[in-house]
């Protein structure tokens, strides 16, 4: 065996052997390495954030250059994003409150959609600590981590989902057109029998309880989502040696659940800010939005 073939093979099992070589019915494991710092934890998959939070700005920095009239291709790559994210997003919003809500949107998509492909590449996840059992690696303290594929990175994009929706509809809409957005009857006066318009009062009003409610676990359920995809996703590859069919696969999914994502924000926060930028909710023209454009 040639020495090129031995250093192949010793490489191979040191990206893929925690993964190739655990246990029937062992995955990836969703914990990651601690260290005290200063009486703090750090996780490993914090770690991964910061540093590729960092790249992503460098990058960004390093495409745009010094912006032109006349741009560069990499300006041009950062401005081609920009207005396809703009043509999703702004008609789910509006005008009126999209300079706002843009900046923290395509925020989420880029941040996202690279901690997403993290776990694509190869050592991510199966490089640690860990112990034998029965001849099987079982692997405990992975030493990299992706971001989304630890629970408490997904919590945490979700909670500033949760508190830019609270800041965003506050401010464009109000609580007294929230109050109505919710609890309000929906039915025409005019056109509702007099009798009935109390009792859909009260079936609307029921109906707003149960809104609340679900505003209330938006958070769960945003971060449940991404991180049973990326984990589900994570946990595929490692098992199947990433073969490049699954492998292709999954980029797909790193890409569309960037994507869920930051539509759900922008449909929850377009929910009760959109209703229309030449008309406020009573149906007159909204002069201040009209004075503001």
């Amino acid at each position: 065996m040639s020495r090129v073939t031995q250093l192949a093979l010793f490489l191979s099992s040191l990206l893929f052997g925690p993964a190739l070589f655990a246990s029937e019915g062992e995955g990836v494991t969703p914990s990651a390495a601690r260290f005290e710092l200063g009486g703090l934890t750090i996780t490993s998959s914090m770690i991964t954030g910061w540093t590729i939070s960092a790249l992503l700005v460098l990058l960004i920095l390093w495409l745009i250059g010094k912006p032109s009239i006349v741009p560069s291709k990499g300006q041009a790559v950062i401005e081609s994003l920009i207005e396809a994210l703009r043509e999703i997003f702004e008609p789910i919003i509006g005008k009126r409150a999209f300079p706002t809500t843009f900046p923290i949107l395509i925020t989420f998509f880029i941040f996202i959609l690279f901690h997403n492909w993290m776990g694509l590449i190869p050592g991510v996840g199966t490089l640690g600590w860990g112990h034998e059992v029965d001849g099987h690696f079982h692997l405990t303290r992975p030493l990299i981590r992706p971001f989304n594929s630890d629970f408490n990175g997904t919590i945490a994009l979700a909670l500033v989902s949760f508190g830019a929706w609270a800041i965003i509809v506050f401010k464009f809409a109000g609580a007294k057109v929230i109050a109505v957005d919710l609890f309000g009857n929906k039915a025409d006066k005019n056109e509702t029998p007099g009798w009935l318009y109390p009792i859909l009062s009260l079936v609307f009003l029921i109906v707003g309880l149960i809104e609340v409610f679900s505003i209330a676990i938006r958070p769960f359920t945003l971060s449940v989502r991404l991180f049973g995809n990326v984990f589900g996703g994570e946990n595929l590859l490692h098992g199947t040696g990433f073969f490049f069919v699954f492998y292709f696969m999954e980029l797909l999914v790193g890409l569309i659940q960037a994507l869920v994502f930051t539509l759900l924000t922008s449909v929850y926060i377009g929910l009760l800010v959109n209703h229309g930028d030449d008309h406020a909710h009573d149906g007159k023209p909204d002069h201040a939005a009209e004075a503001h454009h």
